[in-house]
């Protein structure tokens, strides 16, 4: 049986970024960013009906997989689309990654 040749960390890499894509609410709050931009985490609670400690689990996992960003105003968290790596996961980059010999 041959052993894969891709690295260890970079399929713990995309297994942290498809386990973060891998549930509703999170696909939700994604949906919400793309469609609103920046979004306050106090807006995010009304819009998606979600208590807040819920949708601070998902912001987390979101954010640990570096699909969205925070940034800190005042006293309230803003978050928006890492676009550069949405875009990263949904272009050729990785096709190439797991498809190496193909023409993507």
């Amino acid at each position: 049986m041959k052993v894969s040749t891709l690295p260890e960390d970079v399929l713990s890499l995309y297994e942290q970024k498809f386990k973060a894509l891998s549930d509703k609410n999170r696909l939700r709050i994604i949906y919400e960013l793309n469609q609103r931009g920046k979004v306050c985490v106090c807006d995010l609670t009304d819009m998606l009906d979600l208590p807040q400690s819920k949708l601070s689990y998902h912001l987390k996992m979101l954010l640990d997989a570096n699909i969205i960003m925070m940034e800190r105003i005042g006293k309230w968290n803003y978050y928006e689309l890492n676009d550069e790596e949405v875009k990263g996961l949904l272009s050729e980059k990785l096709c190439c990654v797991f498809y190496p010999n193909s023409k993507a």
